[in-house]
């Protein structure tokens, strides 16, 4: 973990104190089963203060975004963001795994890529960026990070599921389901971006994009029935 630059450019935020990046990456193991002395940090206090950054900005977010949605609606939403599989996959797509500073027995166990160290590691991170440049910096890096995902929220405010709600709503003229296809995949392995487009009895009815597969279908979902409402009915 000698040169931190690459991992900062992915991050999008350059640290003025890179100690507390490496303090975000070294893992707890590191105490008990390496030549490190006892005594040695690491990333739990900055997992504790991520976590409530986390929180606070990704609150702000979702309160800004949707002015009509009640408590539980937001609560929810934000629940949807905040779990240790939604937060390891975002420290997967900035690499952060292959960064962490690991014990021998914790690096022999698969400890990159394990979901709980890879969504703590991404909280402490987070800690890290809110020392370093305050609570704006934060901010910025949460909703890069988050923008499909929010993106995703914001186009179904009130659809939870897209990919559901356009099978029910076609049934309702058509047995037949619609098909979705991936369009292509661009970007770096760290960031690739998807462009899917759903299908019905032959004819194309939306694209969609997003970080994942499954966004990319799902945006194309709810575009589609956005189009589809706007037509008027006959």
């Amino acid at each position: 973990m000698a040169d931190l630059a690459q991992f900062q450019q992915r991050l999008g935020y350059q640290f003025r104190d890179e100690s507390l990046l490496r303090l975000a990456l070294t893992h707890p193991s590191v105490t008990p089963d390496s030549s490190r002395p006892a005594a040695t940090p690491t990333n739990q206090r900055l997992e504790f203060l991520g976590d409530a950054v986390l929180q606070i900005a990704l609150s702000t977010e979702l309160y800004e975004k949707f002015p009509t949605a009640d408590e539980g609606a937001l609560t929810k939403s934000r629940a949807r963001l905040v779990n240790a599989r939604a937060l390891a996959a975002q420290a997967r797509a900035i690499g952060l795994g292959a960064e962490l500073v690991l014990g021998r027995g914790e690096e022999l166990q698969g400890g990159r890529d394990r979901e709980s160290s890879l969504a703590d590691a991404f909280e402490a991170v987070l800690g890290a960026i809110y020392l370093d440049g305050g609570l704006a910096a934060a901010r910025e890096f949460i909703g890069r990070q988050f923008q499909a995902e929010l993106a995703e929220l914001a186009g179904g405010e009130a659809i939870e599921n897209p990919k559901g709600e356009l099978q029910e709503f076609l049934q309702t003229t058509s047995a037949e389901a619609p098909r979705y296809e991936t369009v292509s995949a661009t970007g770096p392995d760290h960031a690739r971006e998807f462009e899917c487009r759903v299908t019905h009895a032959g004819v194309e009815l939306a694209r969609g994009r997003g970080g994942s597969k499954k966004i990319a279908e799902s945006q194309a979902a709810l575009a589609a029935l956005q189009q589809l409402k706007a037509k008027p009915q006959i």
